[in-house]
């Protein structure tokens, strides 16, 4: 029957089937603990795919499942079902009434997206959840979302005006304003009309009477219960019984999105309390004063914010001193003088509440926005713990009303304690809703914790009149708690919806209406006996290789984890499928997604499928196979993940392991064999590079190359040439190792294979600046050549040669770093390595000593001269500067350092291009294979950048962004240490004083 429907499904639809092991394993799972492998993935390209889809669905009795981002919390998305993946695809806007305020959507389209298109309009779909990057309308309204603004514009369901959709039996049905149905549509709502009758006092007596209520069907539609009824003018509108089902009822086609006027101005006050009751205590209070969103960040999410490096700078512009939990408050609207003036009250009502100087004004828009990135990401920095416990979502959607809200959060701390744990709290103080996550050990006693927390919680829940499924949907985790919720007859009620809308239960079975338990185990991603295959990892990943205690958060000793890869898996497992890296938004992560749009070409699909083989589900030997090579072939190793996944996961590094255990398994590809060795051939062909430059000028040569080599014929390589650095050096009043060690303002030079052989230019421009600034500059060299970092080696998976070099390197630089002498570097990539993957190659204490020392060429300088050591006379700038920043810059957060330098220029105002990976990347943009996939990455946004700035000067300090650059606009693109050079005064001048 699967092959069946994979034959149809081939042959009746242009849309992409996906029924290999691998791809199937990344749609099982979403955001949550669990774990369930689809029959089958269908990528349709047209709402008519769908529909065919479902026919053949129906004609075989096969379940299915739609689904958006994949971002679910608790396993709505995931079921042994035909997975419709509408987030490729299907993401258009196909209406705007700017009159009405509404909008035609498909569900594939992404919040952040849609909210990009409305925003020149004045207008926004204001349902702004955490996850607004990557979550797609389809799967908001799935899950009937709410956000961080619920208490000023409602949850999903106030926000959507009409659905259409295809019922089982493929019947496309016009979900809507009740008084204008068709026939098929009244006779759905006029048999949903009869069960809310029939039931109208259960209704009442069971209902939760709260704007978080997520839970069930909304049966409510026509004698609503919510704080805030379902329509301004009590009208009932049938869209709405399909928000929050999940895809159990229907598939949708398209969604009519009510839309709401976008607030001219915002500010936020953070308050800063003593202690987690008192801001619990404060929200009923707060809450009066008419703001758009009050949001918690407890003392956990504090810390692991600080600990990460893309987050601590915004944190802490928030922070008095050390609170123990801050409250974000956001008052919004057209007026900003009277926004101001609420925000005087608030610093007025935290004064009577016995807390004066507690709050932190951020009038400005740029703070508000990067604070409001960390707030957004709060659930994943939580996850972001290392060890086998992790903050578990089972009751984190609870909601109750305010003023008991500070009793609850103490009664559930009581309840974590009693079970040996500790909750993480997070979001919505404004409406009751805190996502609070206990810290379980899935694979050890994780169930049966899991199991006696949430009765203690439900209990909490019912004694406060609150609500259990708040936010995030019921799917497998809250599902079984419905019954609970609103009793047996209310449940027989659903039933009866279910089996009015879809009676063979082929629409995404098993949610809602006779969901699993959610403690079985076997749904669990991480089940106990859970294993991993042994394995001896290339590099040193001990540091994941730990356990937690859940009580005290404290992590064992680096290698005590008891992971038979040694840590290798862990890491993987960081990846808890929030999909954060799906975003497109300002960041790099993830540039073969944002070309691609598939879940194989993305560090969460990567992961997936790394867990899945290093934990046997692919089969023997998965690890290294092709499966995985698949998945990897796209990762241009940026790091973008390093800094931008929220917990942790680093692609880039993992890649190299997995190549290193490729290559061992399978061997290396001629291509692979000179790349590596790249740093020793450039000394031999600087003798000879008329030679070694023939494939660029002999016709027909670059096509040999391509066939040979899968070096891509559209490409010029760089060319070799004689006068490299080296060959220079002689003359260029370099230090000797003696005297830079004996000078009082040193510095070494550490020119890499790309700067030194290919652009000497650039090596000579920073010795210039460098000596201009009166540094004794040395550069460290070996007999016959130049000392790497050996990138190129680790690039091809020849690890060990790799780490020879590495200590080799370490061997001559670290005199200088013990002397607390800066080791500067020209190339990105090659400096960073020092800094990174030479951390975990085994060499000791010393690797640490020489990151310490080891800075690009701009940080050192940017370290220098507010210390008044670096103050050569620059002449004027007379042109503009855009700059491109190379992908390992961004990762270790050294951007700002460009710009900074760049200023020191008499009238400089560089700006920077908001840019992911150029696409070259090292050899992966030269190669055959890759060169439309590069060339597609450039064009995302820095090709565009240099083309609509033809007057100004490019920086880019990465070899390969100057050579995408040149190759793909036609410029030629400046290393900084070029730009400044050009800007020297001549000596004695004092320009630019």
């Amino acid at each position: 029957m699967i092959d069946t429907l994979q034959r149809r499904l081939r042959a009746e639809t242009q849309g992409e089937v996906l029924f290999d092991a691998a791809s199937r394993g990344r749609y099982a799972t979403d955001a949550s603990i669990y774990q369930q492998m689809p029959v089958g993935v269908f990528v349709p390209r047209t709402a008519d795919d769908v529909a065919t889809a479902l026919a053949i669905a129906r004609d075989l009795k096969l379940p299915l499942l739609p689904r958006g981002g994949g971002s679910s919390q608790c396993g709505q998305t995931t079921g042994a079902a035909l997975v419709i993946d509408y987030s490729k695809h299907l993401r258009r806007l196909l209406a705007l009434d700017k009159a009405a305020m509404t909008a035609e959507v498909e569900p594939g389209i992404v919040l952040d997206h849609l909210n990009a298109a409305l925003r020149a309009h004045g207008l926004w779909y204001p349902v702004d959840v955490s996850t607004s990057a990557q979550a797609t309308i389809g799967g908001m309204a799935g899950n009937n979302s709410c956000g961080s603004r619920s208490i000023a514009y409602g949850n999903m369901v106030h926000n959507v005006a009409g659905i259409d959709a295809w019922l089982a039996d493929g019947t496309l049905a016009a979900f809507g304003p009740v008084a204008g149905l068709g026939a098929r549509e009244r006779a759905i709502a006029d048999f949903v009309r009869g069960l809310a009758d029939a039931q109208r006092a259960e209704i009442e007596a069971r209902w939760p009477r709260l704007l978080r209520r997520v839970g069930g069907y909304n049966l409510d539609i026509f004698h609503p219960q919510s704080e805030r009824p379902y329509t301004a003018d009590g009208s009932v509108n049938l869209a709405h019984l399909l928000v929050g089902a999940e895809g159990t009822l229907a598939v949708y086609k398209t969604l009519t999105l009510r839309l709401s006027p976008l607030p001219r101005a915002k500010v936020l006050g953070v308050v800063n309390f003593p202690s987690f009751r008192a801001a619990m205590d404060s929200a009923q209070h707060i809450v009066k004063l008419g703001p758009s969103a009050v949001e918690l960040v407890d003392r956990t999410m504090i810390e692991l914010s600080r600990a990460n490096p893309a987050f601590r700078p915004v944190i802490e512009t928030a922070l008095i001193g050390a609170p123990e939990a801050i409250l974000l408050v956001e008052f919004s609207g057209d007026d900003k003088p009277a926004l101001l003036r609420q925000l005087d009250r608030l610093v007025e009502l935290m004064a009577d509440l016995a807390l004066p100087g507690s709050v932190v004004r951020l009038e400005a828009d740029a703070p508000q926005k990067a604070l409001w990135e960390v707030r957004k990401a709060g659930l994943n920095i939580m996850m972001s713990l290392k060890g086998d416990g992790k903050p578990v979502s089972f009751i984190e959607d609870c909601a109750v009303p305010l003023e008991h809200l500070a009793e609850y959060t103490d009664a559930l701390t009581q309840v974590f304690r009693r079970h040996g744990s500790r909750g993480t709290w997070y979001a919505h103080a404004s409406v009751g809703t805190l996502h609070v996550r206990p810290i379980l050990d899935m694979r050890r006693d994780g169930a049966q914790k899991m199991r006696a927390i949430a009765e203690e919680a439900a209990e909490l829940v019912r004694k406060y009149k609150g609500a259990y499924s708040g936010e995030h949907g019921d799917g497998l985790c809250r599902g079984e708690w419905i019954e609970w919720q609103f009793g047996p007859r209310l449940g027989e009620a659903f039933r009866a919806i279910k089996a009015h809308l879809d009676p063979d239960r082929l629409l995404n079975p098993g949610k809602i209406v006779d969901p699993p338990k959610m403690d079985d185990v076997s749904l669990f991603r991480f089940p106990p006996g859970y294993r991993t295959i042994p394995l001896t990892p290339v590099f040193d990943w001990s540091a994941w290789d730990v356990q937690n205690d859940p009580a005290t958060e404290q992590t064992t000793a680096p290698g005590s984890g008891g992971d038979s890869t040694g840590g290798l898996a862990k890491a993987v497992e960081m990846c808890n499928n929030n999909g954060h890296c799906r975003k497109f938004d300002a960041g790099t992560m993830c540039p073969s997604y944002r070309v691609t749009r598939d879940e194989q070409h993305l560090t969460r699909g990567r992961a997936n499928t790394l867990r899945l083989a290093l934990s046997g589900q692919l089969g023997p030997d998965a690890f290294t196979g092709d499966a995985v090579a698949d998945a990897m072939a796209l990762c241009v190793g940026c790091k973008g993940c390093k800094r931008d996944c929220p917990t942790g996961v680093d692609m880039a590094r993992l890649k190299l392991e997995w190549t290193a255990q490729r290559r061992a398994r399978h061997g290396l590809a001629l291509k692979d064999r000179l790349l590596a060795r790249l740093p020793d051939l450039v000394h031999t062909a600087s003798r000879l590079p008329w030679l070694f430059n023939l494939r660029d000028k002999l016709p027909g040569a670059a096509a040999l190359s391509e066939r040979w080599l899968g070096l891509a014929a559209k490409r010029r390589l760089p060319p070799f040439r004689a006068d490299t650095f080296w060959a220079a050096a002689p003359t260029l009043r370099l230090a000797s190792r003696d005297e830079a060690l004996a000078a009082a303002k040193a510095v070494v030079l550490f020119v890499d294979t790309f700067n030194g052989a290919f652009e000497t230019e650039n090596a000579t421009a920073a010795l210039r600046v460098l000596q201009a600034a009166g540094y004794a500059v040395h550069v460290a060299r070996k007999d016959g050549g130049h000392l790497c970092c050996g990138r190129p080696l680790l690039a091809a998976g020849l690890a060990d040669e790799a780490k020879a070099r590495a200590r080799e390197l370490l061997a001559a630089l670290l005199p200088f770093a013990e002397r607390g002498i800066a080791v500067v570097g020209l190339e990105p990539s090659c400096l960073l390595t020092l800094r990174d993957e030479m951390l975990v190659m085994g060499l000791g204490d010393d690797a640490a000593v020489l990151a310490s020392q080891a800075l690009l060429f701009e940080e050192f300088l940017a370290r220098e001269a507010p210390a008044g050591r670096f103050a050569p006379a620059f002449t004027p700038a007379t042109q503009p500067m855009r700059v491109h920043g190379h992908c390992h810059q961004k990762a270790f957060g050294a951007m700002q350092p460009v710009l900074d330098v760049l200023k020191l220029i008499p009238g400089a105002a560089p700006e920077l291009i908001e840019s992911s990976c150029c696409g070259m990347a090292g050899s992966f943009g030269y190669e055959a294979a890759h060169h439309a996939v590069s060339m597609q990455m450039a064009e995302l946004s820095l090709l565009p950048a240099v083309r609509a700035a033809p007057d100004a000067i490019i920086v880019a300090d990465g070899t390969s962004c100057r050579h995408q650059i040149a190759d793909g606009a036609g410029r030629q693109a400046l290393h900084v240490a070029r730009v400044l050079a050009a800007h020297l005064a001549a000596p004695g001048s004092s320009a630019g004083h």
